[in-house]
């Protein structure tokens, strides 16, 4: 059997690349019914961007689920606190998220524009609303969230949602939501014909440059105005996890401590913005697809960013700070994450594998000719 260190380092890293599977895939089938309204002029056009995305969204929606059974079994601790102290919000993420199947499946039932609208404003909603608290959530780890432990070790939380509603979390849920309404915006360059594609060209263009200013904006604002957490000492249990056994300092531009330890890590923020102006750059030149993968890795770096200026915290607590919880105290026994290693090793390249093929099959450009072609076999 492996270390248990380095299982829990693995586990870290295997959470990291489902997070970032869930937002470069599920990322561009929201970003386009994000899009829906404002890139669709007609309900023919809607139609070519709601059947571009058709074949792939609920299989990417795997993405989201894998990560959240993940974080059940690796990380226990953190997937009860985290869906305690973030209720209302994941709740609201739920039922966002549950617009989107019934907008897909009954937008087109019956031939109103007034019912066709009413569940095009359902898709959008059901998709801008969860990357917009997506990135509020992150934006509140940041921060420290409001929580401990009692004497028995159960959670408690002792925040509101409105204060998550705070200035640094919205700037972050902003910029998650432009991530992913750009990343849309590249896809549909890839997959559409005519005014739907040359749209998507300038909106990408211009939201690139936008999410690379609102990127750096939130690293100078968590350089100057959010504290960071560090830990400063543990206390030896033998191995076990306890959350509560180590002393943890806030302090001012803490979560830059890996970065002045390793400065070959400011390679990846810098990789971040240099990614967004690159697909600003390929869209205006129409290299679609050098634009996709752009976008792609912009969004990767930036949730490696977030990351590593974390490391080794996982939910840090602004209340307690001792009770922060960690990678190295919050995860299951050595035995689960050693047979999650082992599922993980066979299901993950199957995943990986079908959804290749499903876009390798579904390949190809569409356009309204090909919508009134197949107007009753289509969404």
């Amino acid at each position: 059997m492996m270390d248990y260190e380095a299982l829990r380092f693995i586990w870290w890293v295997l959470i990291g690349v489902l997070l970032i599977g869930f937002v470069v895939t599920d990322g561009f089938d929201m970003g386009v019914a994000a899009l829906l309204k404002i890139v669709g002029k007609s309900n023919d056009e809607r139609r070519v961007m709601i059947n571009s995305i058709a074949p792939h969204w609920d299989g990417n929606q795997v993405w989201l689920v894998t990560a959240g059974g993940a974080l059940f079994a690796a990380w226990p601790t953190v997937y009860a606190a985290s869906f305690s102290g973030f209720y209302l919000a994941m709740m609201l993420t739920l039922f966002a998220l549950f617009l989107r199947p019934l907008a897909f499946e009954y937008r087109s039932k019956i031939d109103s524009e007034v019912w066709r609208s009413r569940w095009d404003w359902a898709l959008t909603a059901g998709s801008a609303i969860p990357a917009l608290i997506f990135g509020v959530a992150f934006g509140n780890l940041l921060q420290g969230v409001p929580f401990h432990f009692d004497e028995l070790l159960r959670f408690e939380y002792t925040g509101s949602f409105w204060a998550l509603l705070n200035p640094f979390a919205l700037l972050a849920g902003v910029l998650s939501l432009l991530m992913i309404v750009n990343h849309g915006a590249t896809y549909l360059q890839l997959k559409t014909e005519g005014q739907i594609k040359a749209r998507s060209e300038a909106m990408a263009g211009l939201l690139s440059l936008v999410c690379a200013v609102l990127f750096v904006m939130a690293g100078v604002w968590l350089w100057l105005g959010v504290d960071g957490y560090q830990v400063v000492s543990v206390i030896d249990t033998n191995g076990d996890n306890r959350t509560i056994d180590k002393v943890v300092e806030i302090s001012s531009a803490a979560w830059f401590g890996n970065y002045a330890k390793v400065p070959l890590l400011w390679a990846v923020p810098a990789l971040g913005v240099i990614c967004f102006v690159f697909c600003a750059l390929f869209s205006k030149a129409r290299k679609h697809a050098m634009a996709f993968v752009s976008s792609a890795l912009a969004m990767a770096m930036v949730l490696i960013t977030a990351g590593l200026s974390m490391f080794p915290f996982v939910m840090p607590s602004s209340s307690m700070p001792n009770h922060s919880l960690t990678m190295w105290d919050a995860t299951a026994s050595e035995t689960t994450l050693f047979i999650m290693f082992c599922v993980a090793c066979v299901f993950v390249p199957v995943i990986l594998g079908y959804t290749a093929w499903g876009y390798f099959v579904m390949r190809g450009r569409l356009n309204e000719q090909h919508i009134r072609d197949n107007s009753h076999s289509l969404y």
